[in-house]
C-alpha cells in the first residue's frame, strides 16, 4: 500500500506551491503536492509565462516594422503567423511545465493528480479531476499518485485566482475572452473592446496592437494602470496612445449585445453618456478572484473575506495545521509575492530561526507592455498621505545614449525619497526595460539605503541602469546629464 502520510501537503502547484514544496523538502520535511490540471499553475501555464512570449514575438515585430529608422532594409513585407506565435508561446509554456515536474522529482516531492478538499484538519481527500483533459503539451507526469485520502500535519492551500467575471458579460470563450482565450486565438481578430486596464488588459491590449488590430480599452478609473504612481500612469497613457492604443476612463462597459461574429460594447462614461463601440470579441480584464470554493473550508470554518483565505503574516489561517499563500490569499495577487509568501510559511512551519513577515512595501509590480511599467514601494500620492516631507528626481530615457543607441528614448525614472532620512521611498518606471532595472530600486529597499550610498554607488557606462542614479541625483539637485 502507498504511503499516503506526510508531514506537509500543498494544494495546488504554481510559482507559490511548487516553490514552497522544494523550500519544505529543502528543510527535510516529507512533502506532497496536489494538482487538478497541470504543474506550474495558471502563472507558468496560462499567465505570466506564455504571456510574455507573446509579447516578444510582438516586441520583435514592432522592431522589424521600424527596421528603416536603424540603417536596415528588411526584403518583402513583415507579418505575424498567429498559429506559429501561438504555438511558439504554447512551447515555452510546455518546456517550464516539464521544468516543474523534474523539480519536484529531483527534490522527491511527491506528485498526487486530482482535485483536493480538506475532510478535517490534517487530511485531505482528493477525487478525479473535473478540469479538462491536460494539454499534450503538458502531459501528466509519470509515477504520480492519485486519488484517495491522505493525512499531514500541515496543509497548505495553494489554489490561485480565476478571472473575474462581471454580471451579464461573463466569458463565453466564443465572443467574450478572458486570458485563456486572448492567449491562443484560432485567428487574429481585426478588432477588441479591452475590459479593465490592469496589468492583464494592458498587456494583451499591446500585444494585439502590434499585431495590427484596432483596440479599445475601457478602464473605470480614472487612469490606466491605476495602481501606479499617476505621472507614470498618464505618461503610460500618453506613449501607448501615440502607438495607436485607443483609451476610454473613467468609463464603464455596461451591456454587450452579441451577434455571430462580433459584439457590440455599450460603454458608459461618468457623465451617463453612452456609446457603443462594435468589435470581433471582448476580452475581460476586470480582475482575478481565488479559488476558495470547494475545498473544504467553509465546513472547517477557514476564514475568508472578499474571496480571499483571511491569514497572518506567516500564513496561518483561523485554523490551526491549515494555511494559505498567493493569490488565494489576497493581493497583491503576483507569482514572486506567492513564492516569497511560501518559502515564509515553510520556514515558520519547519521553525527556521529569523523568520520575519513580508514586507508588502516592497514587493515590486511589473507590466510588460510597449512600454514597460514598473514600481515598487510608495507612489507620491500616498507618501502625501502618510504625511511625507518628500524628495522628488526625475530621469528622462532621451538623455540617456544607451536608451538613445537603441532607438527606446521615451520613457521616465521617478524616485521618491523621506526629506529628513534620505530613505527611498518608492520608484516608479515607464521604459524600455524597466521591468528588468527595477530589481536594483528594491534592493536598495531592502538593505535600507540612503541617497547618499546610492550617489556614491558606480553605475556602468553607458547602460540604461544611470538613469536610476540621475533620478536619485535630480532629487537632490545634482543632476549631470540633464
Amino acid at each position: 500500500m502507498a504511503d499516503t502520510n506526510y508531514d506537509v501537503i500543498i494544494i495546488g502547484s504554481g510559482p507559490g506551491g511548487y516553490v514552497t514544496a522544494i523550500r519544505s523538502a529543502q528543510l527535510g520535511l516529507k512533502t506532497a503536492i496536489v494538482e487538478r490540471e497541470h504543474l506550474g499553475g495558471i502563472c507558468l501555464n496560462w499567465g505570466c509565462i506564455p504571456t510574455k512570449a507573446l509579447l516578444r514575438s510582438a516586441e520583435i515585430l514592432d522592431h522589424a516594422n521600424h527596421a528603416k529608422s536603424f540603417g536596415l532594409t528588411l526584403e518583402g513585407s513583415m507579418k505575424a503567423d498567429v498559429k506559429d506565435v501561438v504555438a511558439r508561446s504554447r512551447g515555452v509554456s510546455a518546456r517550464l511545465n516539464g521544468g516543474v515536474g523534474f523539480l519536484m522529482k529531483k527534490n522527491k516531492i511527491d506528485v498526487i493528480w486530482g482535485e483536493a478538499k480538506l475532510a478535517k484538519p490534517g487530511q485531505i481527500v482528493v477525487g478525479k479531476s473535473s478540469k479538462p483533459a491536460v494539454e499534450p503539451q503538458h502531459p501528466v507526469p509519470k509515477g504520480v499518485k492519485g486519488e484517495g485520502t491522505y493525512t499531514a500535519k500541515h496543509i497548505i492551500v495553494a489554489t490561485g485566482a480565476r478571472p473575474r467575471a462581471l454580471p451579464g458579460i461573463e466569458p463565453d470563450g466564443k465572443l467574450i475572452w478572458t486570458y485563456f482565450e486572448a492567449m491562443k486565438p484560432a485567428k487574429m481578430p481585426k478588432s477588441l473592446v479591452v475590459m479593465g486596464s490592469g496589468a492583464i488588459g494592458i498587456e494583451f491590449a499591446s500585444f494585439y496592437l502590434s499585431m495590427g488590430v484596432d483596440v479599445t480599452v475601457v478602464e473605470l478609473m480614472a487612469n490606466v494602470m491605476p495602481v501606479e504612481d499617476e505621472e507614470i500612469s498618464k505618461f503610460a497613457r500618453k506613449a501607448l496612445e501615440k502607438r495607436g492604443l485607443k483609451i476610454i476612463t473613467e468609463a464603464k462597459v455596461t451591456k454587450v449585445d452579441k451577434a455571430a461574429n462580433s459584439i457590440t460594447a455599450h460603454v458608459e462614461t461618468k457623465d451617463g453618456k453612452v456609446s457603443q463601440i462594435t468589435a470581433d470579441h471582448l476580452i475581460s480584464a476586470v480582475g482575478v478572484q481565488g479559488n476558495i470554493e470547494n475545498i473544504g473550508l467553509e465546513a472547517l470554518g477557514v476564514k475568508t473575506d472578499r474571496g480571499c483565505v483571511v491569514i497572518d503574516e506567516y500564513g496561518r489561517t483561523s485554523v490551526p495545521g491549515i494555511y494559505a499563500i498567493g493569490d488565494v490569499a489576497g493581493p497583491p495577487m503576483l507569482a514572486h509575492k506567492a513564492e516569497h509568501e511560501g518559502v515564509i510559511c515553510i520556514e515558520k512551519i519547519a521553525g527556521v530561526p529569523g523568520v520575519h513577515p513580508m514586507d508588502h512595501r516592497k514587493i515590486p509590480g511589473c507590466t510588460y507592455c510597449n512600454p514597460q511599467v514598473a514600481s515598487v514601494g510608495l507612489t507620491e500620492a500616498k507618501a502625501k498621505e502618510q504625511g511625507r516631507d518628500i524628495r522628488v528626481g526625475r530621469y528622462m530615457f532621451n538623455a540617456n545614449g544607451k536608451a538613445i543607441a537603441l532607438g527606446e528614448d521615451n520613457g521616465l525614472i521617478k524616485v521618491i525619497f523621506d526629506k529628513k532620512t534620505g530613505e527611498l521611498l518608492g520608484a516608479h518606471m515607464c521604459g524600455a526595460e524597466v521591468t528588468e532595472l527595477i530589481q536594483g530600486f528594491i534592493v536598495a529597499m531592502n538593505l535600507e539605503t540612503t541617497e547618499e550610498e546610492l550617489m556614491h554607488t558606480i553605475f556602468p557606462h553607458p547602460t540604461l541602469s544611470e538613469m536610476m542614479k540621475e533620478a536619485v541625483l535630480d532629487a537632490y539637485g545634482k543632476v549631470l546629464n540633464a
